[in-house]
């Protein structure tokens, strides 16, 4: 299962971090291996399993041949120079630790749950680690039908508690965002596809808010004031990574302003005012009064 497969290469990237520059025999790992799993580790399972690992993960394990230990470089600083690869392992630690802890910690440990990735979400990562073809049934919530598409899977995206799937659509010849919780069916098919070369899903987003597409568009400066109170969270949680705080509580991005934006700002509500550009804030005002129309409306 490709599930169990992944939380073993987790444990091993964990053990790796818990033992820290020193590293680990192969005996070391093997005993730890056999007391965790149950059974035995060859040392052919062991390198196929480190090469996994670095093709995933991007985090690769090394043999000091003067000591023969095995350890991972600047572990202690895969959190700062790895973001994805730090998510990834995080996510799958915390897991693991509510599942193997489920009993003690019942009741007690608390976690949003994000319902499109209990179904799809091992079978892309299936499919983009084999290179392979999607066939998928996907329905928009705009439209009553569904289709059927094939998809180059290149990258999966998390944005506000939905997972999503970007790639390349033949039929539509271009580059496409699906939301794992709109496709109704995926089949892995025969047919490989390469993939784009130095392709990097954070790149393709980084002047995006969400999961639009930036589509050629060029980033604007957005600034924005915040209430003292909502400063302090956006100084621990930015709003982008270009964030800046320009000066005491007004703040600065660089995006494609799109409609995850302006839902964002609103959310924010009198917390939050956005000074510029001049058409974004146009675009926010037009939502508030939307909403403030509903709102007015006489119901019986």
């Amino acid at each position: 299962m490709v599930t169990e497969l992944i939380q073993k290469y987790i444990w091993l990237i964990q053990t790796f971090i818990k033992a820290g520059a020193g590293g680990l025999l192969l005996e070391d790992i093997q005993r730890e291996w056999a007391r965790r799993w149950d059974c035995d580790y060859p040392r052919r399972t062991f390198n196929h399993h480190c090469d996994a690992i670095a093709e995933i993960f991007g985090i690769e394990i090394r043999c000091n041949r003067s000591t023969n230990r095995y350890y991972v470089p600047f572990a202690d600083e895969i959190e700062d120079t790895n973001a994805t690869a730090a998510w990834m392992v995080n996510t799958f630690t915390v897991n693991n630790l509510l599942t193997l802890g489920k009993e003690r910690l019942s009741g007690r440990v608390a976690v949003e749950d994000i319902p499109s990735g209990q179904r799809w979400l091992t079978v892309l990562m299936d499919a983009m680690t084999a290179g392979r073809i999607v066939r998928i049934r996907y329905r928009k919530y705009t439209r009553a039908d569904d289709e059927t598409l094939h998809v180059h899977p290149y990258a999966l995206k998390e944005f506000a508690r939905r997972w999503y799937l970007t790639g390349l659509c033949e039929e539509r010849q271009a580059d496409r965002v699906y939301g794992l919780d709109r496709i109704l069916d995926i089949t892995l098919t025969d047919r490989t596809f390469r993939m784009p070369k130095d392709y990097d899903v954070t790149d393709v987003f980084d002047t995006s808010f969400g999961i639009y597409l930036p589509a050629g568009r060029q980033p604007e400066k957005v600034v924005f004031r915040a209430t003292e109170r909502e400063a302090h969270y956006l100084r621990d949680l930015p709003l982008h990574h270009s964030q800046r705080e320009i000066r005491d509580g007004v703040f600065q991005i660089r995006v494609v302003p799109n409609d995850d934006l302006v839902m964002e700002f609103c959310r924010l509500g009198s917390r939050v005012e956005v000074l510029e550009p001049a058409s974004l804030r146009t675009r926010i005002i037009e939502e508030i009064n939307k909403t403030i129309s509903i709102y007015n409306e006489t119901h019986p």
